[in-house]
């Protein structure tokens, strides 16, 4: 049997290096995807169909709204602008990244039920559980033109930016964005205001240091404190569940209110 020259065996161990190598990092850019995608929050920008067909958006960020007009005039809608939705399942292929949206088109359980993230053949269990929820969801492909490349998870989200906004995600952004402009501007200026609510006012103010309740006539009132003497105590008058009066005071060290000074001029 002829030996394998020196410099060929070196070749060899070099190529066999470099595939070891490229296998690596081709399995981070998976784990980071996955790790980056699976089970985060996105705000719909366009109606997105119900679909079992994955619905295509380019790496431009362009969609086939003919794919996705019939798509919608066949099964309805899986989610409609400025709705929440999740990312409940990631695939990577060589020219192709598949985003299941809110467990798929399915027609039982949660799509909470089958978070999941798989590497390797290996797979999570599922995030969450809650068995009496049920949605339609969808799929997504960020198609590419030859292969996917190097691309993060922070890329792919920019890339679906026409269709999907993962930078603002929180329900709790959802719902403040949604409220009238006076209410939303109370609540960022950390100010209770006429007409909250309690939700309003905790996301405002934060929990009360002590709670009073008292009935005037029929009414049943009840007042939160915030602050303690001394310094300043702001009193927040519930009827029902709306805020009908906001008291500011000061107060010294055993309780006495004071006049507030006047404001600078």
């Amino acid at each position: 049997m002829s030996k394998i020259p020196p410099r060929v065996l070196a070749a060899f161990i070099a190529v066999a290096g470099l595939r070891g190598d490229t296998d690596k990092a081709k399995l981070d850019q998976h784990v980071e995807l996955m790790r980056g995608l699976t089970a985060e929050y996105a705000t719909v920008k366009v109606m997105l169909p119900r679909s079992r067909k994955a619905l295509v958006v380019e790496s431009n960020g362009q969609w086939d709204k003919k794919q996705w007009g019939d798509a919608l005039r066949k099964d309805g809608p899986a989610a409609r602008e400025g709705d929440l939705v999740q990312v409940t399942k990631v695939s990577i292929d060589d020219d192709k990244i598949l985003l299941q949206i809110n467990d798929g088109m399915k027609k039982k359980g949660s799509w909470k039920d089958k978070i999941q993230v798989s590497v390797g053949g290996v797979s999570t269990a599922p995030k969450d559980t809650k068995p009496n929820e049920q949605q339609n969801g969808t799929t997504i492909e960020l198609h590419f033109k030859d292969s996917i490349g190097d691309v993060s998870s922070a890329q792919v989200k920019k890339m679906l930016a026409t269709v999907l906004d993962f930078e603002k995600h929180s329900a709790a952004e959802q719902y403040i964005d949604s409220l009238p402009p006076e209410i939303q501007t109370a609540i960022k200026e950390k100010k209770p205001v006429e007409g909250m609510d309690r939700d309003q006012i905790l996301m405002a103010m934060g929990r009360p240091v002590r709670k009073t309740r008292e009935t005037k006539g029929d009414v049943e009132e009840e007042s939160w404190q915030y602050g303690q003497p001394p310094g300043q105590v702001t009193f927040v008058v519930f009827a029902g569940d709306k805020v009908i009066k906001v008291q500011e005071t000061y107060a010294n060290p055993g309780g006495t209110v004071i006049v507030p000074p006047p404001p600078p001029r």
